[in-house]
């Protein structure tokens, strides 16, 4: 067998998509877990791509646009390679807007937007009567409605991308002895350990609770009310999530707290009614202390590299965090944005 180039502990969405990014460029790559592939948050139902409002822009919000700007051609790459459905679309979302001072805030975002977004997608106020039954209630009979929202199957799309790295020469496992450069993209249990390895924390787990609905709107925009993302799949599914829980006994156990959420999802969008449950889910998002990704050389294992904390955006970040990381890796060349690096949530 080829001598490994470089060898990532954990096959989440950050894991394989490095993984795949370095295959792509040449690399020998081996992705360990041995829970398999998309065993924690990224085996989720939700798999919202959804953009930072257009405002106080920061790095964080411009590493996240590029990103959502990159998937499309991304996520079409790694169909092409694996051979496999990966659920991308670019179906935008809509958000109703309560009142008057919330009319007047995303007005003034779709001016920001036009200049931060670079013309590349649009957020606009729109009548609520332009999407018809699938729309939310809206006191206001407004609605935002932006182009930049994306949608995902996180379970598709993680087993399209460790297909894609099998293809390309790699090899996805459950044990093997690490060679060449380390990666370590071991999701929540990582930034715990991280922590205990620091003596300080540097970041957790956050739980969430998710359900999957029976309901045919595979090609209709996201809805996000009442802080739930709502996203329809091209399996004639709709997924809603999610619960945000800080402290938790069962990483995967789901309770009444997804009840709540889908009482909620119901009452802001009234067609769910009567949809049935298909599946309820439960699992737990790394969240590093800075609440962005930690991205760059390990702060506590001499030599290696760590991709972690994409808590709630891991999908949407995941197509840079392969190229730039890719970079560093492979090239010394280092394109991590400051605010992303370990030492910033030391």
């Amino acid at each position: 067998m080829a001598t490994v180039d470089v060898t990532i502990y954990g096959a989440g969405a950050f894991g394989l998509a490095v993984g795949y990014a370095c295959a792509s460029r040449g690399a020998k790559v081996r992705v360990i877990d041995p829970n398999g592939v998309a065993s924690g948050s990224s085996g989720g139902l939700v798999g919202a791509l959804a953009p930072h409002v257009p405002e106080n822009w920061n790095t964080k919000k411009a590493f996240q646009f590029d990103s959502l700007i990159m998937a499309e051609a991304f996520w079409s790459e790694v169909e092409r390679v694996s051979g496999e459905s990966c659920g991308y679309l670019r179906s935008g979302r809509v958000q109703p807007l309560a009142d008057d001072r919330a009319v007047d805030l995303a007005q003034a975002r779709a001016v920001t937007a036009a200049d931060l977004w670079q013309g590349q997608a649009e957020w606009s106020v729109l009548s609520v009567d332009q999407f018809g039954a699938w729309a939310p209630k809206s006191e206001t009979g407004l609605v935002v409605f932006d182009t930049l929202t994306a949608r995902i199957h996180p379970r598709r799309a993680t087993r399209a991308l460790a297909a894609g790295i099998i293809a390309l020469g790699g090899e996805v496992v459950s044990e093997a002895k690490p060679e060449g450069q380390v990666v370590y993209a071991t999701g929540w249990r990582g930034m715990v350990d991280l922590s205990e390895q620091l003596g300080k924390s540097v970041g957790g787990g956050v739980k969430g609770q998710a359900a999957l609905l029976r309901y045919d709107a595979a090609d209709l925009p996201q809805l996000f009310a009442d802080s739930l993302h709502i996203v329809p799949h091209a399996d004639g599914t709709v997924a809603i999530g999610s619960t945000s829980e800080r402290e938790f006994e069962s990483p995967n156990a789901v309770d009444h707290q997804i009840e709540d959420v889908i009482a909620r999802a119901i009452g802001a969008f009234p067609v769910l009614k009567g949809a049935e449950v298909i599946e309820r889910w439960a699992g737990v998002r790394p969240r590093a202390k800075s609440r962005a990704p930690m991205l760059g050389q390990h702060p506590a294992i001499d030599g290696a590299f760590i991709a972690n904390g994409g808590f709630k955006i891991g999908f949407g970040m995941a197509p840079k965090v392969g190229a730039v990381m890719a970079d560093l890796i492979l090239d010394g060349i280092d394109h991590i944005p400051d605010g992303f690096r370990p030492e910033d949530s030391l």
